[in-house]
């Protein structure tokens, strides 16, 4: 037992950790929470004994050519099940030679007993570290444990079910049929194998689904994989026995997050009494689980086996299938239409247009200096005249999210005047997907809509003038397209380094809050003739202001950012601004070196500006820590 517990402990590669006697390189910060090893329960943890906001644990640097696949078997154990601020466990990434840590999962849900989160790390030629991070949130009574990290080459998706965690994959309990391990010498089915595929020993362990207890007609059992995490495309493969005597329905579907289902595999229904192989070609460019789904019909169907599900990710078929890039789709619009287009028998429709920086017209949305489209309809003002401009062909069966900025004047009634189409390949109409229902004038308006369509298709922009008397302005910008549904990225972690002050002030604070401090505001300012109507991220969203009203002559207010890692080489922040209003004082960006008292300026600007968002864009760099 001895000699194979250290060669177990040989096996695990780096990064890897059971926790049982050490912690294997991992480290904790000393400048927050302590975690304890519990060397006789193979778990590290951390818990409100102490008092604290976090602990965090960082791995060694760790480095990995390959893909490669990291589980981590965890519990939150908490006293109170509807916290306002629960505990949370959150596992970072972070690369060599950035400023900021890639957020990779979090979790929040306590339990019971542990559970295992599945995630895949591209590959990548830099120097990495994992970063554990325990919140401890509000709650008195509150315990993270971790009792296993696991960094393993290959796939999340792949599993052979020689392990007690089934590599994530969970059976959907059903009363009368589910999937159940097999194997391990373990004489537990009627319907028992007698070797497993990936060892050919009756001590090897599959999975399997059994007919006997079936009640009803078309009793379903599901196994899910987990969820992956970063897009892949490929060949999934996987080994299976079917054993029947009526009909069996043995089905591979692909699942999205929003609850689509997509069949890609089906048995022909042929019995095979040995281990048969299958292979797949798998397409997720967004986050989806694999099912594998077992329909019988009555309690004499017979049995369905599962082993080693692997990926490649080269098509089966060895055809070298490009995935489509959605940019192809975007446009904002600055050099030319991109990929847009326009039919000239519509008429004269969208122009490219371009306005100066000023207080009595907005500019565009991309820079507040850059072009944008307008549909002219002032000038082409006959009744019921409609300019269309046609995006570029979209492959069918495919998830997507449409972001685009819209903005309208002129008007009377606002509904419609804007409105987008689905065309299919020969441009007849197909369906309306959206339009304008009421909008405030003049404020560049997020709107995003998401769509999957079974043929190829093209996405149609359309401002509409109803009659000579209500014919306004329709402006378009920053037109983007992304695979999955809208609703999905929503969900998706935050883009490291990036605050659209939606949620909270994110790495900012203020050095001291009063009269004259930043505030977090939605809407227009309330001092009129100054300040923007809307923000810039949605047109309806927060942004922070300064009110100069309650401040004196000469009175400074900070934004800070919090230490920043150093890095060698350029660093880029992008920002926006609004100046407007007569009396507008002076903003300066500043950095400030980790040690150094001086703070150097990076970027000013003094008066007032335009009335639209303008663009901010530094370069600098900085080799020690800093804050901005």
């Amino acid at each position: 037992l001895a000699a194979l517990r250290v060669a177990g402990a040989a096996l695990l590669s780096p990064g890897s950790c059971t926790f049982e006697d050490s912690a294997c390189g991992y480290q904790w910060d000393y400048a927050h929470l302590p975690w304890t090893l519990h060397g006789e329960g193979h778990y590290i943890s951390v818990d409100t004994s102490y008092e604290g906001e976090k602990a965090v644990l960082s791995s060694p640097d760790l480095y990995s050519e390959e893909w490669s696949c990291v589980r981590l078997i965890y519990q939150i154990a908490t006293t109170s099940d509807t916290s306002p601020d629960p505990a949370r466990l959150n596992l970072y990434l972070r690369q060599e030679g950035e400023s900021f840590d890639r957020l990779l999962w979090s979790a929040k849900e306590p339990s019971d007993s542990w559970l295992i989160a599945s995630l895949d790390l591209t590959n990548s030629t830099k120097k990495y570290k994992l970063i554990l991070e325990g919140e401890m949130g509000q709650d008195k009574s509150t315990s993270i444990a971790v009792f296993e990290i696991k960094i393993t080459s290959g796939y999340c998706i792949e599993c052979d079910f020689e392990e007690n965690h089934l590599c994530g994959y969970v059976n959907r309990w059903n009363p009368n049929v589910n999937w159940f391990v097999g194997g391990g010498n373990i004489r537990n089915s009627q319907s028992i194998l007698p070797k497993d595929h990936t060892l050919n020993s009756a001590l090897g362990h599959y999975m399997y689904v059994d007919s006997v207890y079936v009640k009803h007609f078309q009793e379903v059992a599901q196994l899910i994989s987990p969820k992956t995490t970063a897009p892949v495309s490929g060949c999934l493969s996987f080994y299976y026995q079917l054993k029947q005597e009526s009909s069996i329905v043995f089905t591979v579907y692909l699942r999205d997050m929003s609850g689509f289902y997509e069949e890609i595999w089906k048995t022909d229904g042929a019995p095979n009494a040995d281990w048969a192989p299958a292979e797949v070609d798998f397409n997720a460019p967004y986050p989806m689980e694999v099912i594998f789904e077992v329909a019988f019909n009555s309690a004499k169907g017979g049995y369905v086996a599962l082993d080693d599900i692997s990926f490649s990710p080269v098509y089966c078929s060895n055809q070298t299938g490009t995935p489509f890039n959605p940019a192809i789709a975007g446009c904002n619009f600055e050099e030319d239409l991109c990929n847009f287009y326009q039919d000239h028998k519509d008429g004269p429709g969208w122009s490219r247009v371009k306005v100066k920086r000023n207080v009595y017209r907005a500019g565009d949305h991309t820079t507040g200096f850059g072009y944008y489209l307008l549909a002219n309809t002032k000038f082409t003002s006959q009744p019921g005249y409609i300019g269309r401009l046609y995006g570029p062909t979209l492959p069918g069966n495919l998830q997507f999210c449409l972001r685009f900025y819209y903005a309208l004047y002129g008007f009377f009634k606002m509904s419609g005047t804007l409105a987008v189409y689905i065309f299919e390949e020969n441009h007849v109409v197909q369906e309306k997907i959206w339009s304008v229902l009421d909008s405030p004038k003049g404020i560049w308006t997020q709107a995003e809509i998401s769509f999957k369509k079974p043929m190829p298709c093209k996405v149609v922009f359309v401002s509409w003038c109803k009659s000579f008397w209500d014919c306004g302005l329709v402006a378009l910008d920053d037109v983007s397209l992304s695979l999955g549904s809208c609703q999905a990225a929503d969900l998706l972690l935050p883009s490291p380094g990036e605050c659209t002050f939606e949620k909270d002030e994110c790495v900012f604070t203020q050095k001291k809050r009063g009269r004259g401090s930043w505030h977090r505001k939605r809407g227009p300012t309330p001092t009129s003739y100054t300040g923007p109507k809307g923000d810039h991220t949605t047109g309806v969203g927060y942004y922070m202001y300064i009110e100069a009203s309650n401040m004196v002559y000469g009175q400074r207010a900070y934004l800070v950012s919090k230490s920043l890692r150093g890095t060698s080489g350029k660093q880029c922040l992008t920002f926006f601004y609004h100046m407007y209003g007569a009396g507008t004082g002076l903003l300066s960006v500043y950095l400030k070196k980790e040690g150094d008292d001086e703070e150097i300026p990076l970027w000013r600007r003094t008066g007032e500006q335009s009335i639209s968002w303008l663009r901010g864009l530094i370069e600098y760099e900085s080799d020690t820590n800093y804050q901005v």
